[in-house]
């Protein structure tokens, strides 16, 4: 399984960027997706994920009322709208498919995930 993601760039803080995620090569609308970030020098963290139906989505707490993830499972791809963005967003964001076919759940730590993207860098000024 590949994962592509893109979108990234350079925006200043109140602005909006629209993250995507291609998959190919293995199935992909029976499983979760997610995508998490990492800062210079921090640990990768969860952002938000989505159910493999699309019904549920999770979010971390700093990005509820901001980011929204969403998917279209016949186009095989995740996206995250990001908005109002901040300087504290600037990462690099990695898309991530899940281990466990048609569940409901989402795993917030790293090891609920089989694939990774290689990561698209987005970077807020002030």
């Amino acid at each position: 399984v590949q994962l592509q993601a893109c979108g990234g760039g350079l925006v200043q803080a109140g602005g909006s960027l629209r993250l995507s995620c291609a998959a190919s090569g293995g199935p992909f609308s029976i499983y979760t997706m997610a995508w998490f970030r990492q800062a210079p020098g921090k640990e990768r963290e969860f952002v938000a994920a989505i159910t493999w139906s699309g019904d549920v989505t999770y979010a971390t707490d700093s990005v509820k009322g901001r980011f929204t993830i969403s998917r279209d499972n016949a186009e095989n791809t995740v996206n995250l709208q990001m908005n109002s963005l901040a300087p504290e967003d600037t990462a690099v964001y990695y898309c991530a498919r899940g281990r466990t076919q048609y569940t409901i759940s989402a795993h917030r730590g790293q090891s609920g995930y089989a694939y990774w993207g290689q990561g698209t860098q987005v970077t807020v000024s002030s």
